[in-house]
């Protein structure tokens, strides 16, 4: 299978790691079948040699990601996403105009496994804490813009925490009550923070919205 390495819009790179601005409907990791290699992870692979993932981004959602190039480095990373240390912010629209200025979603999930990989908001033994922050930004006619920072991250958190307040994310297949075949769901993983698992330095990256 060939790969397109021009797609892989590489934002920083040291030894240890890479930034990484994920396309839109591409794969974090490699999925299973020789149809679902092409991903974010396998390319870093043809790219640095050796590549370990640090964290995911659903397939659907755009914006940056971190690839480790050594097991150290994933060891370390994996340390500070565990601890919370890493600060993320996206970008999304959603349907209809959210009131107020900003709020707090907190809301335990779970998978709904008859119709995995979606997920639901629940309250049984199998569920979990989950938080999110949201702030208004604009109005764009019948969307809002949003900034949506998960203080938790749960699988399709942000996705299901708009969807509970009533305001679906535009162009999401699973949640999107008004979804109508959109090219891509408008939910970009705009800004991370963190500090560098080697030498301690304070860094912060910032990939613009492309919607």
């Amino acid at each position: 299978m060939k790969t397109n390495l021009s797609m892989l819009d590489i934002l920083y790179e040291d030894d240890w790691f890479a930034v990484i601005n994920k396309p839109a409907n591409c794969l974090s990791v490699p999925g299973r079948g020789p149809d679902k290699q092409d991903s974010i992870l396998h390319r870093a692979e043809l790219t640095f040699g050796e590549a370990f993932a640090i964290h995911r981004l659903d397939e659907a959602t755009s914006g940056l990601i971190l690839v480790a190039k050594t097991h150290e480095c994933q060891k370390r990373m994996y340390a500070h996403f565990r601890e919370r240390e890493v600060q993320k912010e996206y970008r999304a629209l959603v349907r209809g105009r959210l009131m107020g200025e900003r709020g707090e979603v907190r809301k335990p999930l779970r998978c709904d496994w008859p119709n995995r990989p979606r997920q639901i908001v629940c309250t049984d033994q199998w569920s979990k804490d989950s938080i999110t922050l949201w702030e208004h930004l604009s109005y764009e006619n019948d969307l809002t813009r949003v900034r949506l920072i998960p203080y938790t991250g749960r699988s399709h958190q942000l996705r299901v925490h708009m969807q509970s307040l009533g305001h679906g994310i535009v162009g999401d297949e699973f949640y999107d009550a008004l979804f109508n075949n959109e090219p891509r769901l408008l939910l970009h993983a705009y800004r991370i923070e963190f500090r560098h698992p080697f030498t301690g330095a304070w860094l912060a990256f910032v990939a613009p919205c492309p919607f």
